[in-house]
């Protein structure tokens, strides 16, 4: 006789699973806030230190380090080159009139044309390091949001912002690495080298280029707080779009069948023109912030040189030093300039960084993961207070669900749609970390045992099952890979698949909602009959089925005699289970 609990939840919209074949797939038909699309976001992540060297990326990436050395000595030599600079001109200048002749100007013309080249050959080498360094971190970003993407035990983001990521939101970097961060560097080290050499001829503008400097970083601060909120929006604007767009292609044949693709149109142009909107702000606030700071360093500019030529004028300063300081006063803040300027190159780059760092060092299970092995011989499940929120949902998916999956038995779930069964069992995978409470297989937490022999153990049919590529028996034998024929053609009867196994299929298509769910289970059961499965985890395995199709079905999976946990609403799979848990009512 069945054991019957009612566990009492809230629920949330159902995320149905992809079926991948390689586990559990990821939620899709949400309608999410990409800003909150990883378990990690802590509020906005695009709007955090907008422009600001993240330390993560200094600490993961080799090469932002390198850069970071690399543009530090590059910028103090191209100061001391501008110095050089200033000082032939003015040299040159300030003799030839002393002495009323054009030699000194002349003998200083190749120490000119030397410190022109030499700051040419280092505009040149920082440019170069700083494409590399873009290109070196975008593909390590790429690679490892990649794997953070399909790595177990996380929250998954939406597909859309992933995208953004992957495409044009890292490709902001160049932005960052090429232009914003050399200015900054530069904004150090040349102001740092040039008040020194103006101080050395004359203290008095040394003295006013270091009152004025102050005043272009405070500015840059109080643009930076508005460009924040822009650039933040802005990034949620362009993640949105991305995912808008993913979830109409993925949808479009059920849109052509019900006649509503062209009516999706106007949707996707309210995105578009959402996206065009903010880029405009954008663009916006980066010219009016470079109005201001040009303006800044012009009226610096002029009151260093107002200051010299009256004490020029009074006979207080020779010509040499006063071209001197006028030659070296507008450097002095110009890469101050330029750092303003860039900021906004910098801020979607750098968000679109830490939004990759937030899903790449999202740590499984609060990181108490040991790595502990799976316990040996058959699995036992259970579950204790596990709930589970989805980013940007008010209501819990699943709240306090307690049951147990004894060794051998089939458990089935049952519930509303979107009651959050889906969800528990890609927790039971650990491809989805619950918000509480803990799942324990054989009494050991799932935090602490090693995820990839977990893998290895799970048998999973997805409520949408995805073939790969290939013949019918290259995809059951995604269940054990040196599978023998005999064990394929075993496994395809068990399941009652009348396919041939020499069949091509290219993912599915021109296969029946019953027949993918066939192969899917045959693939199941071949893992547990004739590989390293130990546990079955079912959603919705018969939906589709035929009467007799679905208790062939289920009688192949009892015939295992393995803990299987089956999510459905079928009388049939109710009725051959153990135990029946119901996982709450729709809120």
């Amino acid at each position: 006789m069945a054991i019957r609990e009612n566990i009492p939840e809230l629920g949330d919209p159902k995320s149905p699973a992809l079926g991948d074949p390689k586990g559990p797939a990821l939620v899709k038909g949400r309608e999410a806030d990409p800003s909150a699309g990883s378990g990690t976001d802590k509020g906005d992540s695009g709007t955090r230190r907008s422009g600001a060297l993240d330390p993560r990326l200094v600490r993961r990436a080799a090469a932002v380090r390198w850069h970071l050395v690399t543009t530090s000595v590059i910028g103090t030599l191209t100061a001391v080159s501008i110095v050089a600079i200033a000082w032939c001109i003015a040299y040159g200048v300030g003799a030839a009139f002393d002495q009323r002749s054009v030699a000194p100007i002349l003998a200083v013309t190749p120490w000119l044309a030397g410190a022109f080249v030499v700051r040419g050959l280092l505009s040149w080498l920082g440019d170069l390091v700083a494409v590399r360094t873009s290109a070196a971190v975008k593909s390590q970003l790429r690679r490892e949001v990649a794997q953070a993407y399909l790595r177990p035990g996380r929250d998954q983001p939406d597909r859309g912002t992933v995208i953004t990521l992957m495409t044009t939101g890292l490709d902001d970097l160049d932005g960052y690495f090429a232009r914003y961060l050399p200015q900054l560097v530069l904004s150090v080290a040349v102001p740092a080298v040039i008040v020194v050499a103006v101080g050395v001829r004359d203290l008095l503008s040394a003295v006013i280029i270091v009152s004025t400097l102050p005043l272009i970083p405070v500015f840059m601060a109080l643009v930076g707080w508005a460009t924040e909120k822009i650039t933040g929006r802005r990034w949620r604007v362009q993640a949105r779009l991305a995912h808008h767009f993913v979830d109409l292609v993925a949808g479009l044949p059920t849109l052509r069948a019900f006649g509503r693709a062209k009516g999706q149109a106007e949707g996707l142009r309210r995105s578009g023109e959402a996206n065009r909107v903010e880029t405009m702000a954008t663009l916006r606030v980066a010219l009016l912030s470079a109005l201001v700071l040009e303006l800044l360093a012009t009226l610096s500019v002029a009151i260093v040189a107002v200051v010299i030529g009256l004490r020029v004028i009074a006979g207080h300063v020779d010509l040499t030093t006063s071209l001197f300081v006028l030659i070296l006063a507008p450097e002095a803040y110009l890469p101050l300039r330029k750092v303003g300027v860039h900021y906004h190159d910098a801020a979607t780059g750098a968000a679109a960084a830490r939004a990759a760092l937030d899903l790449i060092e999202q740590q499984p299970c609060d990181g108490t993961r040991r790595n502990r092995p799976l316990p040996e011989g058959p699995l036992e499940v259970s579950v204790h207070g596990v709930g589970y929120r989805y980013p940007g949902q008010s209501v819990p998916a699943l709240d306090e669900v307690d049951f147990l999956a004894p060794v051998g038995s089939v458990t089935a779930l049952r519930g509303p749609s979107g009651g959050g069964k889906s969800t528990l069992l890609r927790m039971i995978t650990g491809w989805t970390r619950p918000a509480a409470g803990r799942i324990l297989i054989n009494g050991t937490d799932l935090c602490e045992i090693d995820q990839a022999a977990l893998q290895d153990a799970v048998a999973w049919v997805g409520q949408d099952p995805t073939l790969i590529r290939g013949t019918v028996a290259d995809n059951v034998r995604l269940g054990r890979a040196d599978a023998s024929d005999a064990e394929v053609a075993h496994a395809l009867f068990a399941a009652g698949v009348t396919l041939d196994p020499d069949r091509a299929v290219d993912e599915g298509l021109g296969l029946s909602a019953g027949e993918l769910r066939r192969v899917a289970l045959a693939r199941a059961w071949l893992r547990v009959r004739y590989g390293t499965g130990r546990l079955m985890l079912l959603d919705e395995p018969t939906a589709g089925l035929d009467e007799e199709t679905e208790l062939d079905a289920i009688a192949a999976i009892k015939e295992l005699g393995v803990t299987a946990i089956v999510v459905s609403h079928r009388p049939a799979v109710l009725a051959a289970a153990d135990r029946v848990i119901g996982i709450g009512t729709r809120s």
